[in-house]
């Protein structure tokens, strides 16, 4: 009985060489993977993304249509960045203060969810992740957020912000939002419309730009006047329209 147990554990462990090597070898190829998509998307838009698979998946449809950032109007790069994360600009991906504000306030009161996620999380969770908390998909967020930051730069965040964002039921991207709203395209889309399509962006789906939902409606005079005191900003302004000052 000790000899057939020695050999029975002998192979146990081969095995388990086997196993780990083999799990080295596919840790090692899913990285190399993800990090040669995470390249392409820097010149080539997502084919799609889980919150655009389920929405399909719920019955609410697909509509999107990718842009490039020279037919989206200035207008809506420089309204999410107002309504979104106004320290786009500057931050490394992270708004740190505002994360410890939100800590703060979920520990005080926990049955409220505070979040404090820049367009570049917003981004990162849009594209590679899918939309429920959890630990796991922040800490995901947290890596791909880095990389977006480091690979692609902030003009191409706002762009893939701005097409693969939910901006209501069923509906993908600010030229899709544009045309079901207002028939027009994102680039002719004037400063209060783009205000009211960035104010939706909390819940598009319960924040709804038409009809317009009593949040809209308040939020995005707000909105217009941060636009009014951040178009100045010579950071912003090469983001949203590409030039140098």
């Amino acid at each position: 009985m000790s000899y057939i147990a020695f050999f029975l554990t002998s192979d146990v462990k081969k095995f388990l060489i086997r196993l780990w090597k083999f799990c080295k070898r596919l840790i090692l190829a899913l990285v190399i993977l993800q990090l040669i998509y995470i390249i392409l998307l820097k010149w080539v838009n997502p084919p799609i993304t889980l919150t655009q698979l389920s929405s399909l998946l719920e019955g609410n449809g697909l509509k999107r249509d990718y842009v490039g950032s020279e037919k989206i109007s200035p207008n809506a790069g420089l309204a999410v960045i107002a309504s979104e994360d106004q320290l786009f600009a500057d931050h490394n991906g992270f708004d740190w203060k505002s994360i410890q504000k939100a800590i703060e306030k979920n520990q005080k009161k926990k049955n409220r969810i505070v979040g404090a996620s820049t367009i570049s999380q917003q981004t990162a969770k849009n594209v590679f992740l899918w939309q429920q908390r959890s630990w796991l998909r922040k800490g995901m967020e947290v890596y791909f957020t880095f990389m977006i930051e480091w690979i692609w730069g902030k003009e191409r965040i706002l762009e893939v912000y701005l097409n693969v964002s939910e901006m209501g039921r069923g509906i993908f991207g600010i030229e899709a939002a544009a045309r079901h709203y207002f028939k027009k395209p994102a680039a002719q889309l004037t400063r209060t419309e783009a205000a009211m399509i960035a104010s939706s962006l909390p819940n598009p789906i319960k924040y709804t730009v038409k009809p317009r939902s009593r949040y809209v409606a308040v939020r995005y005079p707000w909105v217009l006047q941060q636009m009014n005191n951040l178009e100045g900003d010579p950071d912003i302004q090469k983001i949203i329209t590409g030039k140098k000052e």
